[in-house]
């Protein structure tokens, strides 16, 4: 028996668990509830892709005459070699068995149905891959020909990332979803239930808890919600999660409450402890929630209880979770897209809130960006250890709205003081703090990457967006990453109130410049939404726009929106994405922006080498004082020389350093090499921070001129190898 059911609906990743229920499975922890907690997703996409479900949905198929399409009787034929392969390509893609590989990877082994038909454009760019991540690309696409068969002959709203996901899109009304609601199960429907019923005889919950954290999940968590009223009507029912956050803060509509008995918004900790008081003593105060009384949707936030402080809500717990079922997919052939879908991520956040909180696109009016609290890189890396210790796994996705710089340097420093070896990417700004010599700190640490928005590479509407960035910045941040050898993704934006054709194909030759120099390896280009709780939603005016405001009882999010400007910008979006396509795969730099479009575009005004010029721009470096310097090389081998001249003589020390890929030397006079070994043996990330400042009063207890020897020629080489201003 547990006091609490915490459920995920249908559908969210393949790959690794949305962490919602983790983080709350782990503060329930630090107040003694018991807990359980379900990712339905996962464990209905496994009962559904196997050999027996599969045989019985091609009999259904073709039993109610629902192939229809050319490309599904091309699957219904071949349908003895889908069930002989489907459970072994299941165990591969979880990664049970590799040697399957080299079977995906030959001409016959696979029966191929459309989604092969982009094979011919796909194969040039995992030519460089390796067989298992080849093999990953067609094992998944041949699970998505399964789903277009799934969605034209057994359930339409099926997505493997998604589920009914239109129904919880823009619904400013209640009436369609709740239409569907009193429809029959679908296929889909009944098999999440009946998992669902499982779980509530097994743990008999006093509340079951909905996390929503998009509008694919919507559906599912009303259908099991209904579920529950209906056949364990004792239990009672919450909902949270990013959906509620953003889109029903304003509802309005009783049939809601028929479905489930509270709504809470924002953080979620203390409401859900409210509300599991409130359940247990049947009165109790609450915060920010909505329930329903006497016939009327009520708010009540008549708590006074502050929120807990992110220090204090305890590490993400991730058991009950069927870790090692999860399944590994490689979509399409973007190298930050493939770190979303592949592989297992424990996913941690830095900080609560965006330490900007500026954007005029984001939601900022909100807790989640609006409440900024970092928390502690000891307790991050404490919470590290011990999830690296509950899940086996090394792999982790900072899912910040903005990883802080000064965070990402301390926590990089607590993890090399740890001698940790894990691998960890997250979002940032791509703000000038970003050093060089910070994002080789970052990388020793194991960053791999890092995605941040560029949004539209305009300098006059980044002003606008009030990003805090110029184009010529994100250049030079990007550069620094990449010369660290961390992957850079941007997102992209079109169509942002007031930008003119002008700017979109000015845009487009900035991402062009910035990909075929090589500084940003992936990106996405995605039209601008118009939100209720950013400041252009809350201003409209002030950006030129004319919202289409409708009546507002159930969701409020998405605001349809005439710009000033008049420019159908969905035009340019087939081009837009297809110039970065081929961008990401190092061709097409030649080619005039004209040809990608089918209207006709202006000629950009950017020069050809802007962005390379941005690049040359002589950064003047000045050490601050309170810089930490950081050695992260190895203690160097000294062999004590001298040195003659014209009958003088120097004794002079030769410092042999061995690093993970080459040797090399530096050599000094000894006094001065005495006073570096034993510098470079102080400074590594395992000893006490010491600033520049430190640094250079150490050395002039012993010498002067400590400019001259810091940046003379021995040591400029260091900085090379590892020696760092951060």
């Amino acid at each position: 028996m547990k006091d609490l059911l915490l459920v995920t609906p249908p559908f969210t990743q393949l790959n690794t668990p949305y962490p919602a229920t983790a983080y709350i499975k782990g503060f329930l922890n630090t107040k003694q509830i018991t807990s359980f907690q379900s990712d339905l997703g996962i464990e209905v996409i496994l009962k559904l892709f196997n050999r027996g479900t599969f045989q019985h949905l091609f009999e259904k198929a073709y039993e109610e005459q629902s192939i229809v399409s050319e490309n599904c009787q091309r699957i219904y034929q071949l349908r003895e070699q889908y069930l002989q392969t489907l459970d072994q390509v299941l165990l591969f893609l979880q990664g049970k068995n590799h040697t399957l590989a080299r079977q995906l990877c030959t001409d016959n082994f696979l029966p191929r149905a459309s989604r092969f038909q982009q094979l011919d454009d796909l194969e040039w760019a995992f030519g460089n891959m390796g067989m298992q991540d080849k093999a990953k690309h067609l094992a998944t696409l041949y699970l998505e020909d399964l789903s277009d068969f799934l969605v034209e002959c057994v359930d339409p709203n099926f997505g493997f990332s998604r589920y009914a996901e239109k129904l919880g899109r823009s619904a400013n009304s209640f009436d369609e979803l709740y239409e569907h609601l009193n429809a029959e199960p679908t296929f889909i429907d009944d098999m999440t239930l009946s998992i669902l019923e499982q779980r509530l005889i097994q743990h008999e919950p006093k509340l079951v808890c909905f996390s929503v954290p998009f509008p694919g999940n919507l559906y599912s968590a009303f259908r099991c919600a209904q579920f529950i009223k209906r056949n364990f009507p004792d239990i009672k029912i919450a909902m949270g999660g990013g959906f509620p956050n953003t889109e029903l803060r304003s509802v309005t509509d009783v049939r809601v409450f028929e479905f489930v008995d509270f709504i809470s918004l924002d953080d979620g900790e203390l409401p859900l402890e409210l509300i599991y008081g409130f359940v247990i003593n049947r009165v109790g105060e609450l915060k920010r929630t909505f329930i329903l009384e006497n016939d009327a949707i009520v708010y009540r936030n008549d708590s006074t209880r502050s929120d807990y402080k992110l220090q204090d809500v305890g590490t993400p717990d991730y058991t009950d979770l069927l870790l090692d079922q999860y399944i590994s997919v490689i979509e399409i052939a973007n190298p930050m897209h493939s770190l979303w879908s592949d592989g297992r991520w424990n996913k941690l956040t830095m900080a609560h809130g965006c330490y900007w909180g500026k954007c005029t696109f984001c939601d900022i009016s909100l807790d989640y960006i609006q409440v900024y609290e970092p928390v502690a890189a000891s307790l991050l890396v404490d919470r590290i250890e011990t999830i690296i210790a509950q899940t086996g796994e090394t792999g982790f996705h900072f899912v910040d709205e903005a990883a802080p710089p000064s965070l990402m340097k301390a926590l990089a420093m607590e993890i090399l003081k740890r001698k940790l070896t894990i691998t960890w990417w997250t979002n940032i700004r791509f703000e000038k703090n970003f050093t060089q010599d910070l994002c080789f700190l970052l990388k020793a640490s194991g960053c791999i990457a890092v995605s941040g928005g560029l949004e539209v590479a305009s300098d006059r509407l980044l002003q606008l967006i009030d990003k805090g960035v110029t184009v010529a910045q994100v250049a030079q941040v990007t550069r620094n990453f990449t010369e660290a050898n961390i992957m850079v993704h941007s997102y992209l934006m079109y169509g942002y109130p007031t930008q003119t054709v002008q700017e979109t194909v000015d845009s487009l030759e900035m991402v062009r410049q910035l990909f075929e120099l090589g500084i940003v390896q992936s990106g996405f280009w995605h039209q601008f939404a118009l939100t209720a709780h950013s400041p252009v939603g809350l201003r409209p005016k002030d950006f030129g726009v004319v919202p289409d405001l409708k009546k507002i009882t159930f969701a409020n999010n998405d605001i349809d929106f005439v710009d000033g400007t008049g420019i159908d910008h969905a035009q340019f979006s087939f081009g837009l994405k297809k110039s970065l396509f081929n961008f990401m795969h190092g061709i097409g730099f030649d080619m005039p922006l004209q040809e990608w479009f089918d209207v006709e575009l202006p000629v950009t005004t950017i020069q050809p080498d802007f962005i390379y010029n941005c690049l040359q721009e002589d950064t003047v470096f000045k050490t601050r004082p309170t810089a930490r310097i950081v050695w992260l090389g190895s203690s160097p081998i000294c062999t004590q020389t001298v040195k003659s001249k014209k009958g003088k003589t120097w004794e002079m020390l030769t410092l042999k350093f061995h690093t993970k890929t080459n040797v090399f030397e530096i050599t000094v006079d000894r006094v001065h090499g005495h006073w570096l070994y034993d510098l470079l043996n102080r400074i590594t990330p395992q000893h006490p921070a010491m600033t520049f400042k430190q640094v250079q009063a150490d050395f002039e207890l012993q010498s002067s001129d400590f400019e001259l020897f810091w940046y003379s020629k021995p040591i400029r080489k260091l900085f090379a190898q590892g020696l760092l201003v951060v």
